[in-house]
């Protein structure tokens, strides 16, 4: 559907394109177009785009239904009222909208956004742990260093032994990714125990005891007995994390164990559950925080003590578990939002109070209406109007006038006359033609 219209000699027209799970809507002018793309399948919910839309051209969905299992977009957009002016692309915590352009755009400077991220400092071997612990796959490793059999060919009926410390391993991966005898065992990890392996055996029918895996191995974890056949290499290697699916959930950075990576949350705040709901919770027949958390921060207790718990440290305060609960079991509060420099332009003021409202929960929406406000009069009292007597014989004379005008008007040089002369030269014609036709 398209529609268009003209606004100081500019066509505008709105359209929206329909690409498996992404809703993709366009304003199209003669020198631009912008494109918002929206992945409803990637949304959680959280309803912060809804509260910042200047326009309220966003509307949250049923989440309650959403989160156990509609498949339906979590929020939907009235595309008339939607200026494309990228609040809800630049504040989305999970990047389910998106905005790109195409053409010329005046200069007014970078709109802020969340200013959040996920770093590896120096301290980083790299190791496999942030990888295999990250619930929304968005961290990669490359290792670079070369493998074992580059280094030391495999050597049939070497003898020796191996012997790996349980106390000392934290299960890095490193001498599984460097040698085919290691195996490590996954297990899925949980808000109160985040490590994706649980067990690191040896196959020591790969093993020829070269006694490399016990150089390579940084926490001292490998006692090998056997010959030593080269040297162990440098641990190098590089970590990628990608932007569009990474959360800042801070599982990375629990998991991590050499303090190797930096975060910050786009959100300060607090979540609380409801002691006097919490009972009203039913985890194994709703599930609906679990769904839709982007943090992966709820857990049923073992212990039995409690129907439904939390990881408050992974949490980034978006609110979504707060929109799908159907008994309010929980509470979410923001304090603070991590964002860039607010610049300088047209709407410097609508973005300061779209930020502001994200901890207050007060937005103060601009005047889009393009209406007047009229006073309405007040309510006057009935008075009785006196219609004018009408004279007889004057209604008389004017109808005898118009009788005698008649022939004239149908006589096309007299019509030429009025359209051609001026009003004094007509009613003189006008008068000499009527006057010889009367004698005649």
């Amino acid at each position: 559907m398209t529609k268009k219209s003209e606004e100081d000699s500019l066509t505008v027209a709105r359209d929206m394109d329909i690409d498996s799970s992404h809703f993709i809507y366009k304003l199209i002018t003669d020198e631009s177009v912008k494109y918002l793309d929206y992945d409803y399948k990637r949304c959680v919910g959280c309803g912060i785009c809804v509260g910042i839309c200047p326009t309220k051209a966003l509307e949250l969905g049923p989440m309650q239904e959403i989160s156990t299992g509609l498949d339906a977009p979590p929020v939907m957009m009235d595309l008339e009222k939607c200026t494309f002016c990228s609040m809800c692309a630049n504040f989305c915590p999970v990047n389910a909208f998106k905005m790109n352009t195409e053409g010329d755009f005046p200069e007014h400077g970078k709109f802020p956004e969340f200013d959040s991220y996920v770093r590896m400092n120096e301290k980083c071997l790299p190791c496999a742990l942030c990888k295999a612990a990250c619930p929304e796959d968005a961290i990669d490793v490359e290792f670079t260093f070369p493998k074992k059999e580059e280094i030391a060919p495999f050597k049939e009926d070497a003898e020796g032994e191996i012997e790996i410390d349980t106390d000392k391993c934290n299960f890095c991966g490193l001498c599984a990714e460097f040698c085919d005898a290691f195996l490590l065992i996954e297990k899925e990890p949980s808000p109160t125990d985040p490590s994706p392996f649980e067990l690191l055996m040896v196959d020591e029918d790969k093993c020829d005891y070269c006694v490399l895996c016990q150089d390579l191995c940084p926490e001292d974890a490998i006692r090998v007995k056997g010959e030593k056949r080269g040297e162990a290499p440098q641990i190098e290697g590089n970590v990628s994390v990608d932007e569009e699916k990474c959360t800042r959930c801070t599982w990375c950075q629990v998991v991590c164990p050499y303090e190797a990576v930096d975060l910050k949350k786009p959100f300060e705040g607090e979540l609380r559950l409801v002691d006097a709901n919490i009972n009203e919770c039913d985890p194994q027949g709703c599930h609906g925080c679990f769904n839709v958390c982007p943090s992966h921060l709820w857990y049923v207790p073992e212990d039995g003590d409690a129907r439904i718990a939390i990881k408050e440290d992974y949490c980034i305060y978006c609110g979504a578990c707060v929109n799908a609960c159907p008994k309010d079991v929980m509470t979410v509060s923001r304090s603070a939002v991590s964002h860039t420099e607010i610049p300088d332009s047209p709407w410097a003021d609508q973005w300061r109070d779209a930020v502001n409202s994200m901890t207050t929960g007060k937005r103060h929406l601009p005047d889009i209406s393009r209406t007047l406000e009229v006073e309405r009069e007040s309510l006057r009292e009935h008075v009785e109007v006196e219609f004018p007597r009408v004279d007889g014989s004057l209604l008389k004379m004017a109808r005898e006038r118009i009788e005698k005008a008649k022939p004239g008007l149908k006589s096309p040089r007299i019509r030429k006359m009025l359209e051609d002369k001026s009003a004094s030269e007509v009613r003189a014609e006008f008068s000499k033609k009527n006057g010889s036709e009367n004698e005649q």
